[in-house]
């Protein structure tokens, strides 16, 4: 379905929604109509819901199956406890403002039954789209780019998790649990159905911060589904643990939309965020684990300037939350450490990478300039020699480019091997190397000689034993010389080494020692 379309479909739901909530909370159809137009909308939504999972389960294939067949099951839950609440109100009269059903028990056994299947539909219902949700993140591979880890994941929803029970405990829950002891174990369920909705509402939130499946259309539906229910759920259990008699028509007004939320979450198109926009959302949902905290911490700070006095629960269970969110942040600290440490090793490989020759692993030609560059601008002497590999070609023609590309390695290793670890050795480009020495304690002849005797060792190579020779062409500048650059000094070793070849290959010329070079 597109966008556009379900958008349409949306509005005329969302109209026939505000209807219906208009006509129960005005009661120009009496209670007993109005109950019945309560219940049996809520009950025709899910079944509509149901059908629509069903449908759009039996189209898809793996994950997309998966989720939708578990809120086929929700809904079916849902619907089967809408049936035994119609059933019961509508048609037999019975009233569920009752803490409990099971003394029914003793007066109807069908009544028991009712009970049965009400408590069990509405209790059902969350559990399964919880295992939707988990159904849906399970193995997806578009989990949302971040560091947090697991631990931290966990710590977010137990802040959450802290900072809704304090906040619903100082508010309501207090005096539920209260009644709950007065009225029996019955009330349980009560206050269990709104608070397995508050579990897939905490279910959905976490996994969001996760996983980009749960960022679709469909799951924020289902979330403000759940906010819904959630919340009539819990005003009925407060008008409930009052002993209130009837429960006032816009108590329901979250039980009735709930349904449409989620018919709509039924409906709704499944296309995933762009990376773009999925990058710019992602600061909403860090701050998402807080927004509890400050509302309860606001709470709390309204109940001590009115002068309320809090219990030792809701001492404790407020500094739980406090020590959870320092833990949450000192992992945040040392997470950022790390990524510090990250990025400055990436940095720091995409430098050796930018200046290293990737197939020898010595420097490249921009790293061998810029150190002969300081050199010189230091002042200091320097032998610069450039080494030329005779015969490579031979090499590659003969026994192919992988068998070439190890000679070059071996003459890189050999060449880091005949000078010191202060020296540079690079790879200037094709079979051409370099070396540059700062120091004037050294005879360039000494340098070139050592490179040659380096170079000459025979070596194996893929089972055939190469002899590598090479020309090498010194340049050199002491402290008394003028001032020259990196391009005259690469210019006449170059230079130099031609000669060396012209002469006979295999052999070194100094600058300066043959007299066309002057």
């Amino acid at each position: 379905m597109t966008l556009r379309r379900f958008g349409a479909r949306a509005t005329l739901l969302c109209t026939v929604l505000v209807l219906l909530v208009a006509l129960v909370v005005s009661g120009v159809l009496g209670h007993r109509v109005s109950v019945a137009l309560d219940k049996s909308s809520q009950l025709v939504f899910t079944a509509a819901a149901f059908a629509v999972y069903w449908r759009a389960a039996q189209r898809r294939q793996g994950v997309e199956r998966r989720w939708r067949l578990w809120m086929t099951a929700s809904m079916g839950a849902l619907t089967t406890g809408l049936f035994a609440t119609v059933w019961g109100q509508v048609v037999l009269g019975l009233s569920l403002t009752k803490p409990t059903l099971l003394p029914l028990s003793f007066i109807l056994p069908p009544v028991l039954a009712v009970g049965t299947v009400l408590t069990l539909g509405f209790m059902l219902a969350p559990v399964l789209a919880v295992g939707a949700v988990l159904a849906l993140t399970h193995g997806a591979a578009d989990s949302v780019p971040n560091h947090r880890g697991k631990l931290v994941v966990v710590l977010d929803g137990l802040i959450v998790v802290g900072s809704l029970f304090v906040l619903t405990w100082m508010s309501a829950l207090e005096s539920m649990v209260h009644a709950w002891s007065t009225s029996g174990p019955g009330f349980a369920a009560v206050i269990a159905h709104p608070a397995a909705y508050l579990v897939l509402l905490v279910t959905l939130l976490v996994m969001s911060w996760t996983h980009q499946q749960v960022r679709r259309l469909p799951m924020l539906l289902l979330a403000l589904g759940a906010l819904a229910q959630s919340c009539s759920g819990w005003s009925f259990a407060w008008l409930v643990s009052h002993g209130v008699d009837t429960i006032p028509p816009i108590a329901d007004a979250g039980f009735m939309a709930c349904p449409v939320l989620l018919l709509l979450s039924a409906l709704a198109p499944t296309k995933t965020r762009s990376a773009r926009r999925t990058g710019s959302s992602e600061l909403p949902h860090l701050l998402v684990p807080y927004l509890p905290l400050l509302v309860t911490g606001l709470f709390i700070v309204i109940g001590t300037a009115s002068g309320v006095s809090f219990n030792p629960l809701e001492i404790y269970v407020g500094l739980g939350v406090v020590l959870l969110v320092i833990v949450r942040q000192l992992i945040t600290l040392m997470d950022n450490a790390r990524l510090v440490a990250q990025l400055h090793e990436s940095q720091e490989q995409l430098r050796h990478q930018a200046f290293h020759d990737p197939l020898t692993g010595v420097a490249n030609r921009e790293l061998f300039r810029e150190r002969l560059t300081a050199a010189l601008r230091r002042g200091e002497p320097v032998v610069l020699a450039f080494i030329d590999v005779d015969g490579f070609k031979t090499v590659n023609d003969n026994y192919g480019h992988a068998e070439g590309d190890a000679v070059l390695r071996i003459v890189a290793t050999r060449l880091q091997d005949c000078v010191r670890d202060q020296d540079t050795v690079a790879r200037l480009g094709g079979d051409e190397f370099g070396v540059l020495v700062e120091s004037g304690d050294v005879d360039p002849s000494e340098i070139g000689n050592r490179v040659l005797d380096a170079l000459k060792t025979p070596h194996q190579t893929q089972g055939r034993e190469h002899e590598v020779r090479a020309s090498v062409g010194i340049a050199h500048r002491d402290d008394h010389a003028d001032a020259v650059t990196a391009d005259d000094m690469l210019g006449t070793a170059d230079a130099a080494m031609y000669t060396a070849k012209r002469l006979g290959k295999g052999m070194v010329v100094v600058h300066g020692s043959v007299p066309e070079l002057r």
